[in-house]
């Protein structure tokens, strides 16, 4: 597995980004996160299939976390990926206890589902 680097967020620790799998999955999916409940970090995991535009450098993946009033709390992936499971963890400690929702988008895929920080 190779390990990859993720943006900077300043609101956020993203502890990084690591391809679990390269056996190529046949669709986008965006796992429920483990654990939730969570404090403070957690695990989150995505699948990239091969899609015309995701080979060469890859496809644009963006994986964002929310607050429950639709403001950006954390970038924790924002770069091109080739096709593959992918696991990224986040760890929240600087955010305060609540419902958040996380986001993965690429191509025209894009889904949500949400998670809960109990301190």
């Amino acid at each position: 597995a190779s390990l990859k680097t993720v943006n900077y967020n300043p609101h956020s620790t993203p502890i990084g980004i690591e391809q679990i799998s390269s056996e190529v999955p046949e669709d986008f999916r965006l796992l429920q996160n483990y654990p939730n409940p969570f404090n403070p970090a957690t695990k989150i995991k995505f699948s990239i299939p091969a899609t015309p535009f995701s080979f060469g450098e890859g496809l644009r993946v963006r994986l964002t976390v929310y607050d429950n009033l639709g403001r950006e709390a954390a970038v924790l992936v924002n770069e091109n990926l080739s096709p593959g499971t992918y696991e990224v963890d986040w760890n929240a400690s600087e955010h305060s206890s609540g419902t958040y929702y996380y986001k993965l988008s690429a191509g025209n895929y894009s889904e949500t589902r949400k998670m809960i920080l109990i301190k």
